[in-house]
């Protein structure tokens, strides 16, 4: 009797033991397969995602960090993509050219890594490429246009540059009379031509200086309105204009935003106004605002985005005009969306597109 129930036992172990070689067997031969069909062009293999450009580069390693799979990884230029994009899955670029459509075979997804669209042919994708873009610039923005307001209304630079001097341009002063006093932003119009992300981010925070907010943006709803002195379709800009005391242009730029602000539009605005441009430089006439600034028939503009962008190393002056010259221009070489929190921001979303990409799901922030 003990030898039979013996004999049983193993018996049931042996079963056992077959029946887990055979599961693990058929998971190899499958995986085997999977592999097989990836080699051959199956949808499943490893992704392959490049970078092209200095600014996706530099998001590269935090979306690296940030992927949580293995996918194949190429560095390059915009031009020096072209040639490796014949097996590439996503391209993560600020441009996209016909040229590259023309090396794309398997391109699935297009990924902006920032919010603009004016580099990207559209027309060029190619037939089952999505594009997609990012956000997550609109609170260093936000705070880079309220810091250029009062740099500009309470005069830092030059306050710093006299005292560094040992000249005391102020109520302290010895022998001479006191300036002027400078004006508080309480109580002052913010103009904000373009409501989106950024637009809002900073209506909400002019609010929290006891700002009076006036916008226009390109569909209108009740509920945008909301806490708003006025909000108005593209037609109301001349009003805005008028009323701004200060005026910040968030607009994307197209066809229809080209230029949109030229002599006769800024000649609609105060003389004590300043216009802060974080948007492109395109959207303002560049003679017009030149002419405006010089002649001081504004008070005075920061100008973070330009007309002329660096092509190679070494200075590069960021105008045609010699706004440089001018003291009433606050100068900065497009950095006011340039935060640690933009950056984190953005990597962690183009990390979760290429992850839907790999799964057959649509991104997000779809644009076509």
């Amino acid at each position: 009797m003990i030898g039979w129930l013996r004999r049983e036992r193993s018996f049931r172990a042996y079963t056992t033991l077959r029946l887990h070689v055979i599961s693990i067997t058929t998971q190899v031969i499958d995986l085997l397969t999977t592999r097989a069909e990836d080699a051959a062009g199956g949808t499943m293999g490893m992704l392959r995602v490049a970078f092209a450009g200095t600014f996706s580069a530099t998001l590269e390693p935090t979306v690296r960090a940030r992927l949580g799979m293995p996918c194949d990884v190429i560095l390059a230029d915009e031009t020096g993509i072209v040639s490796q994009l014949s097996d590439v899955d996503v391209l993560i670029t600020l441009g996209f050219t016909r040229e590259m459509a023309a090396a794309a075979k398997r391109l699935k997804l297009v990924q902006v890594p920032g919010a603009g669209l004016d580099r990207i042919d559209r027309a060029a994708l190619p037939a089952g490429a999505l594009l997609a873009n990012v956000y997550g610039h609109e609170i260093g923005i936000a705070e880079y246009v309220l810091g250029a307001m009062l740099t500009l209304t309470r005069g830092f630079a030059r306050l710093d540059a006299a005292l560094r001097r040992g000249a005391w341009e102020s109520q302290w002063a010895v022998g001479s009379s006191p300036p002027a006093p400078w004006p508080e932003l309480a109580g002052k119009t913010l103009g904000i031509l373009g409501y989106g992300r950024i637009g809002q981010a900073l209506a909400r925070r002019a609010r929290a200086f006891d700002m009076e907010v006036c916008a226009i943006r390109r569909e209108v709803t009740r509920s945008d309105s909301e806490g708003l002195a006025f909000l108005g379709g593209p037609d109301a800009l001349g009003e805005v204009v008028r009323r701004a005391d200060y005026l910040a242009v968030t607009l994307s730029l197209t066809d229809a935003t080209r230029g949109i602000l030229g002599e006769r539009e800024l000649r609609k605005m105060k003389p004590t106004a300043v216009l802060i441009n974080v948007a492109r430089a395109e959207i303002v006439d560049e003679d017009a605002l030149y002419q405006a600034l010089a002649e001081q028939r504004i008070a005075g503009a920061a100008l973070d985005v330009w007309y002329r962008y660096p092509k190679a190393a070494g200075p590069t002056l960021p105008a045609r005009q010699p706004f440089h010259e001018l003291p009433n221009v606050l100068m900065t070489p497009h950095v006011s969306g340039w935060t640690e929190g933009m950056l984190e921001a953005r990597a962690k979303l183009i990390a979760e597109n290429i992850q839907r990409t790999a799964r057959g799901e649509s991104p997000l922030n779809l644009i076509r």
